[in-house]
């Protein structure tokens, strides 16, 4: 495997950065994961106008965008796969111990995954743990992780494979890696931006390209919803078989099928939407 680390191409066993790097230290970073099919990332552009917009909101600089899309293109060209997870991480770089940041510049990391084909369906569950759609950081995809980490790890425990958080005022807002939609009398639903969820770029696309709207939902909305369907850069449109306890059986569900297929016309056709 070969990973682009700092302005370079390496082979995996040998790519490296420092152990004080902000990034690793205090979580001083940002990132995007592109879906990859044969060689070919998909909406590049969209993620890489995110990365930016992340980067602005951390206080770190402008991505090299140029560069970036350099680097992607070589990852990709020397790992060949059918289905990759490509992954960008820009941090504070080398600083010292602590929140301040130094002065040597950011780091840049390229890397790449082979990933297997999502399932149809999945089941999530709702967790205690809050987003905080006041943070300083709502809405940016940095990488710190931990919170995701954990709550994904209470939906393995309970046969699932993702977690929904509610924000601090019991709202529904998103997974840990994916925003959420429900059918509700007809009406294809998903919680704004303001509920404190990450601005998902398929998320953007099915509002795009589907009859769906922003809503202000509470949590509870889960238990009624007709379909519920998550949405990923890896996952799509996937349709959700279980919350918690309560199955929704049948899922796929019409309203859903139809959003998988639209969205799986729709990306093939354009690899820059």
């Amino acid at each position: 495997m070969r990973i682009w680390v700092n302005g370079a191409l390496q082979d995996s066993a040998d790519a490296n950065i420092s152990v004080l790097d902000h990034g690793m230290t205090v979580g001083d970073g940002v990132f995007e994961t592109v879906k990859a099919v044969e060689g070919a990332p998909f909406a590049l552009g969209r993620h890489l106008d995110r990365l930016e917009r992340s980067a602005r909101g951390l206080g770190l600089p402008e991505p090299d965008r140029e560069q970036v899309q350099r680097a992607c293109a070589e990852v990709l060209a020397a790992n060949p796969m059918s289905l990759g997870r490509l992954r960008i991480t820009y941090t504070g770089g080398l600083a010292p111990l602590g929140s301040d940041r130094g002065d040597s510049g950011p780091t840049l990391v390229v890397a790449l995954g082979e990933v297997s084909r999502r399932p149809e369906t999945a089941a999530v569950i709702t967790v205690r743990w809050t987003r905080n759609e006041h943070s300083a950081v709502a809405g940016l995809k940095t990488t710190s992780y931990a919170e995701n980490v954990v709550a994904l790890a209470r939906a393995h425990e309970y046969g699932a494979s993702e977690a929904i958080f509610a924000n601090t005022q019991g709202r529904l807002c998103e997974g840990t890696g994916s925003n959420i939609f429900v059918v509700l009398g007809g009406r294809v639903l998903t919680p704004p931006l303001a509920s404190g969820c990450l601005a998902g770029i398929t998320r953007a696309l099915t509002l795009q390209w589907l009859d769906a709207e922003e809503a202000d939902l509470p949590l509870s909305v889960l238990e009624e919803a007709d379909e519920v369907f998550l949405t990923g850069t890896l996952r799509d449109v996937q349709a959700v078989s279980r919350v918690d306890d309560r199955q929704l059986p049948g899922a796929p569900g019409p309203v859903t099928a139809k959003a998988v297929a639209v969205f799986t016309e729709r990306s093939a056709a354009d690899l820059e939407p």
